[in-house]
């Protein structure tokens, strides 16, 4: 008999009011506003874990949605997708509330620096003991790119040339900076760490 299949089940959030059901924060019952709240967050990360979901991946977006009509007013009518904080912030307090549920999060190479990124991540990484993943994204919206100063979002191809480059850092970061033993943490001798080995 061939091994049983087992299901991986992920849900799917924005730390935002209005995600993709947009509307849905108008039911009298509908808790989304209370996005602000770590203990929406860590509630939720409880009651994924309780019923056995494997991960939350958590959408985001950098920019607004500003095409319907050339204008904002839709996107802050409705809350779609607007206002919206950023996800990495609410994985630490997630995780120090359960022991298995992984968490997703997307992060726009467009707009994070590489280096600062590989920290934050990096942070993330030891912080949930290895429970953290990325959804890389080069964005889309002309809006995000102003946002950021720009005249407006870099071509298509161009933006996934650099996102290579990107990920060809970071792993120069992450996998080039310290040499497997390069912690030492010999405290007899006061060394933490080998210089020769970073």
């Amino acid at each position: 008999m061939p091994p049983r299949k087992q299901i991986i089940l992920n849900a799917f959030n924005m730390n935002c009011v209005g995600h993709i059901n947009h509307g849905l924060w108008a039911h009298p019952r509908d808790r989304s506003h209370d996005y602000k709240s770590l203990r929406h967050w860590t509630d939720l990360a409880r009651t994924l874990e309780r019923g056995l979901f494997d991960g939350l991946f958590l959408a985001d977006i950098v920019g607004v949605y500003d095409i319907y009509q050339n204008s904002v007013d839709l996107t802050l009518r409705e809350s779609i997708q607007l206002p919206v904080n950023d996800p990495m912030l609410l994985v630490s307090g997630m995780a120090a509330v359960t022991d298995n549920l992984g968490f997703g999060i997307t992060v726009n190479t467009s707009v994070e620096a590489p280096y600062t990124f590989a920290r934050k991540i990096s942070t993330l990484d030891h912080l949930t003991s290895g429970r953290i993943g990325w959804n890389i994204v080069t964005g889309y919206l002309d809006s995000a790119a102003k946002a950021l100063g720009e005249t407006g979002m870099t071509e298509h191809d161009t933006r996934y040339d650099q996102a290579d480059d990107y990920m060809d850092l970071l792993y120069k970061l992450w996998e080039g900076s310290w040499e497997e033993g390069a912690v030492r943490l010999d405290k007899q001798a006061r060394i933490y760490a080998d210089p020769a080995k970073v």
